[in-house]
């Protein structure tokens, strides 16, 4: 699972209540001037468009929300919020990308509950969906495809950039419990967003050896591919080592099914360590 979190460090969430098409924000049939500003600031930006609901409050009357999420490279989190009731609101997400917005919101997060995109992540999503709004309502959104069905259920925590897949109710009560305290866990890490996928595995290769650590506590500060070897240097923030020499081997798993929806076959890329050293 390290290694599988898709790279990104925007992301644009868009509250809809009705039912999601399979392709999600692509598929509404909106005001096309509206969606075509929106897709294409989003593009420009590079960012990840969601479609968002709250668990269990499809009927709620009034002006849904939006929201732009961004992770700037020194690891501060913006947000800019606002509301929408008709089509053309939504041009407003497009000026929103273009400015930083605010800092000091708590994460959000989204757990994938797209069930038109692949039933797994409805199935398993929607009770880790239930168990989180029941201890963080103001904080956990279900949200379209966020990337790794064979996972579900997928929760990310934005904007800080970080990944969690093979969750239930109960392991993702916890997993958010320690991610708000500042420690994250190996176990269920997919990956930190800002990074290359040897790079994630690398950091969770760390977290595995030498204990949980806060999202910025090991940074990348050298990456050296020798065909499939790679060796990922990192650097820690006391009390962890301060530098960290991770081996791994990269290669193609066996064909499998890889969705639940999917029927073909296919084979996905693992980078599996083969060595953790304190330099």
């Amino acid at each position: 699972m390290a290694g599988t979190a898709p790279r990104g460090v925007v992301w644009v969430l868009i509250e809809y209540r009705g039912g999601w098409p399979i392709n999600g924000f692509d598929g509404l049939d909106l005001e096309p001037e509206t969606k075509a500003l929106v897709f294409s600031a989003a593009q420009a930006a590079r960012a990840r468009v969601l479609l968002v609901r709250r668990h269990g409050r499809r009927s709620r009357d009034g002006s849904s929300r939006w929201a732009v999420l961004r992770q700037e490279d020194s690891g501060a989190c913006h947000q800019q919020w606002g509301t929408w009731s008709r089509d053309e609101d939504l041009a407003e997400i497009a000026t929103a990308l273009g400015v930083p917005g605010e800092t000091g919101h708590p994460p959000v997060l989204l757990v994938c509950a797209h069930g038109q995109h692949d039933p797994c992540c409805a199935v398993r999503g929607r009770p880790v969906g239930a168990a989180l709004s029941e201890r963080w309502p103001e904080l956990v959104w279900e949200c379209t495809h966020v990337g790794g069905d064979r996972f579900a259920a997928n929760l990310v925590v934005a904007p800080d950039g970080v990944y969690y897949g093979g969750l239930d109710a109960e392991s993702s009560v916890t997993t958010v419990e320690e991610h708000l305290a500042g420690r994250v866990h190996w176990e269920h890490l997919r990956g930190y967003t800002d990074l290359f996928p040897p790079q994630q595995a690398a950091v969770a290769a760390a977290l595995a050896r030498f204990g949980p650590a806060g999202r910025h506590d090991y940074t990348v500060a050298e990456t050296v591919r020798d065909g499939d070897r790679w060796r990922i240097r990192l650097t820690g923030r006391p009390p962890r080592p301060g530098l960290v020499d991770v081996e791994l081997q990269s290669h193609a798993a066996p064909p499998r099914q890889l969705t639940c929806h999917g029927p073909a076959t296919s084979s996905a890329m693992v980078y599996e360590p083969t060595a953790v050293r304190i330099v």
